[in-house]
């Protein structure tokens, strides 16, 4: 037995340690590229970000035919005025469900009367600074001959890849100053991107932040049209926790930068999560914005209107896929990346920057680094073939050394003289019945002595 474990025990140990290092490189995870917490923040984020376009457009009816002047004025607005505007919001369910400001939606929800008040208060405004006139003669003369004749509400939800879907509010608050300034819209979708929900009252003052959202001071005629598209990112921290509107709503203040058209975006904390938001800014200064001031609707506020609309905050496949894709495309990974990002494709075509990663994972794939799992199947057919050869020296080694020994304890025995049918003949010291009496006893052992002695006589004689 020694002599085979000299060489069976050694080469045991090394296909036990093949077993280890198998088990140990399957579960290896794949190196993470060193990306800032910001942009990976971001890049998660910006596919779940919206523009909500929410307006009303009023058509007009002019009864003076004798005024031309005002007549081709109308004429050249169509006879319309529009009401309303847009803002940002946060895709929160891979079925369509979008989170976003009251008043940013606030045009489509009025009733007919206060979109028509609105619009002719446009109008008048128009008609004022053209005729150079004042504002109470132009509204007196626009209200004598003006009436409206149809009020069409649009509501409207840009993606950023392009789509825009109609939008349906499903849970509405106040706007500012009225009360808590939430709206739950949903579109039709699925498999769409998505940010998580978090909890604002774990946040603390000077926790990092980012507003996403489209700002209008991000818009620009010298831009492409498809810039528009691409919502921005600004960073910042808490300033105040517990700060509340006239109505008594809380809000958080921050000092991320964001303006007009950024109203609804979210604001995200370091774990990507949306704490609040963003709702309004601070007063202007000699009527000019200043940043740093800005406020966000908590999104524990929120999630009171989201549980109206029944809403489930959940992460699609198409998140899981993308964000697992980063990773990978981040950590060098490119062959397993493209994989990710072309099964994003499949299941959400329109994903905003999908194309563009697959493009540059196929450009890099040829540098791709080994991930390990790949060869699982392989390792754990290996695996199963050491583990029976380890078995099989165990038993060689231990089991095999010990039939031998018994073996050879079964056959010493057999060593011995083999018995015979007739009893073994006397030694000659053996004492026998001398006197004939049937009995050995101590005449017998006198009489042998004597015998001995009268032997023992001749000898001597004879010498």
């Amino acid at each position: 037995m020694k002599k085979r474990a000299l060489f069976t025990i050694p080469i045991s140990l090394l296909l036990i340690a093949v077993i280890i290092a198998s088990f140990f490189l399957i579960n290896i995870k794949p190196a993470e590229g060193k990306i800032a917490q910001a942009q990976k923040l971001a890049e998660f984020t910006k596919p779940a970000v919206v523009r909500i376009v929410d307006y009303a457009v009023v058509s007009w009816q002019f009864n003076n035919p004798d005024d031309p002047e005002v007549i081709a004025i109308l004429e050249q607005l169509k006879n319309q005025s529009v009401v309303g505007g847009s803002g940002s919001g946060a895709i929160i369910s891979p079925d369509g469900y979008i989170v976003t400001n009251a008043h940013v939606v606030e045009a489509t929800q009025k009733k007919d009367e206060d979109i028509a008040n609105e619009a002719f208060e446009q109008l008048v405004s128009i008609m004022a600074d053209y005729f150079k006139v004042d504002y109470e003669t132009a509204y007196n003369y626009m209200l004598a001959y003006t009436q409206y004749t149809e009020i069409h509400r649009v509501l409207k939800v840009v993606l950023p890849g392009g789509d825009v879907l109609d939008g349906e509010v499903k849970s509405y608050g106040a706007p500012i100053n009225e009360g808590k300034d939430v709206a739950v819209l949903k579109i039709e979708g699925k498999n769409l991107p998505t940010i998580p929900l978090g909890n604002s009252d774990n946040i603390q003052n000077q926790d990092n932040i980012w507003v996403s959202g489209y700002p209008a001071a991000a818009d620009s005629d010298l831009l492409s049209p498809d810039s528009s598209l691409v919502s921005s990112m600004t960073a910042g921290q808490i300033s105040a926790t517990s700060k509340k509107t006239g109505q008594g709503s809380p809000v958080i203040q921050i000092n991320a930068a964001a303006t007009h058209g950024n109203s609804g975006g979210p604001v995200i904390n370091e774990k990507g999560q949306i704490i609040g938001l963003l709702t309004f800014r601070g007063d202007t200064v000699n009527g000019q914005e200043v940043q740093g001031f800005n406020f966000a609707v908590p999104v524990n506020t929120v999630r009171e209107f989201v549980n109206q609309a029944g809403v489930r905050n959940t992460k699609s496949d198409t998140d899981k896929l993308f964000q697992e894709g980063l990773e990978l495309y981040w950590g060098g990974y490119y062959k397993h990346a493209l994989e990710k990002f072309e099964a994003v494709q499949r299941i959400y075509p329109n994903h905003s920057e999908i194309k563009q990663y697959i493009a540059n994972a196929e450009k890099k794939v040829d540098s791709s680094k080994m991930l390990w799992s790949d060869y699982a199947t392989i390792f754990y057919i290996v695996d199963g073939v050491a583990g029976l050869l380890v078995l099989i020296l165990l038993v060689f080694t231990f089991a095999g050394g010990k039939s031998k020994s018994a073996a050879a304890s079964n056959a010493a025995p057999a060593a011995g003289p083999a018995p015979t049918e007739a009893p073994p003949a006397a030694p000659e010291n053996t004492l026998q019945d001398l006197n004939n009496d049937g009995k050995i006893d101590v005449q017998d052992i006198l009489l042998a002595l004597q015998e001995h002695q009268k032997k023992q006589q001749k000898t001597d004689e004879d010498k």
